[in-house]
């Protein structure tokens, strides 16, 4: 699901964990920043996520990592996902929604919307936006995925601002996911270089030479659809937490749980009837707010 695809950004949350343990703010930008690109990690292009339906919600415990996320689909049309995670001294948001657009071999998403994270021990909230992502050959067997744009990440306490440019794939070249970025103070002076790739690590200085403080985690091979070990572990649903997840929860989902089960064809058709039985309670959502607006009327 969608909801937990979110989660996935939280796969490197100890990150976060270094940046409340530093003591100034230029270390403290700099593990936020790589908190922010190794959210991209999990970025895949061969499996599209289950889109949530309204209401739907997901939650993860991990006493291992320090987190607990909550999440919940706010909106079907247009679709939008809200997120909240608490660590031990930070708190992490967002309110996703995704614009995309068809180029014929090619689709792009362009989420709309910030992230925040806010270190309460220092008082600090830093807040950034999405790049755009790109799937190419989507009628092939090749698919690939390609991240651009600038991300801004801005914290107005310390004055602090760092820019990651995530540089567009050429068709030309070998170099893929790289990324480039500085940390300026207030007045514009650049106080830290950072470069890399945002599919497998960080360094802060000057290419080519430069300390690694984020490294991306080796990702399971097939049957596990490219799927991080702790992508895997999202779908659990523990002897604990199962008399306690709502009915709600993406875990339980007749037509999710299908799949996983490698029941594809009952899976397609389940799927297909949950979507349409959404579609008729949104149909019977506007009929009751026009029968209720003309009650009013009268």
């Amino acid at each position: 699901s969608t909801l937990q695809w979110l989660c996935e950004e939280l796969e490197y949350s100890d990150l976060v964990d270094k940046a409340v343990s530093s003591f100034t703010p230029l270390e403290r930008m700099s593990w936020v920043a790589a908190f922010a690109i190794s959210a991209y990690s999990s970025t895949r292009a061969k499996h599209k996520p289950f889109n949530p339906l309204l209401g739907e919600t997901y939650e993860c415990v991990r006493e291992d990592k320090g987190f607990r996320y909550i999440s919940e689909q706010v909106s079907h049309h247009p679709p939008v996902s809200c997120v909240h995670a608490t660590g031990t001294g930070w708190s992490w948001s967002q309110t996703l929604r995704i614009r995309s657009k068809f180029w014929g071999k090619s689709m792009e998403f362009q989420p709309e919307g910030s992230v925040h994270l806010t270190l309460h021990e220092h008082g600090e909230e830093y807040t950034w936006n999405k790049v755009t992502s790109c799937i190419y050959n989507l009628l092939g067997q090749d698919r690939w995925v390609d991240l651009y744009g600038e991300s801004v990440i801005t914290c107005k306490q310390s004055g602090l601002t760092a820019r990651i440019l995530f540089l567009k794939a050429s068709y030309w070249s070998n170099k893929k996911h790289e990324v480039v970025g500085t940390i300026t103070d207030n007045t514009g002076a650049v106080l830290q270089n950072l470069f890399g790739k945002w599919s497998e690590a960080l360094y802060v200085g000057k290419a080519p030479s430069g300390r690694c403080i984020w490294r991306a985690g080796l990702e399971e091979p097939e049957p596990y659809y490219g799927f991080s070990k702790f992508a895997v572990e999202l779908n659990e649903v523990t002897s604990v937490e199962r008399s306690h997840i709502p009915p709600t929860d993406a875990r339980l989902r007749p037509d999710q749980k299908a799949l996983e089960e490698g029941r594809l064809k009952d899976a397609e058709n389940i799927k297909l009837r949950v979507e349409q039985a959404q579609r008729d309670r949104r149909r019977q959502r506007e009929i009751d707010q026009v029968c209720n607006l003309f009650l009013i009327d009268n």
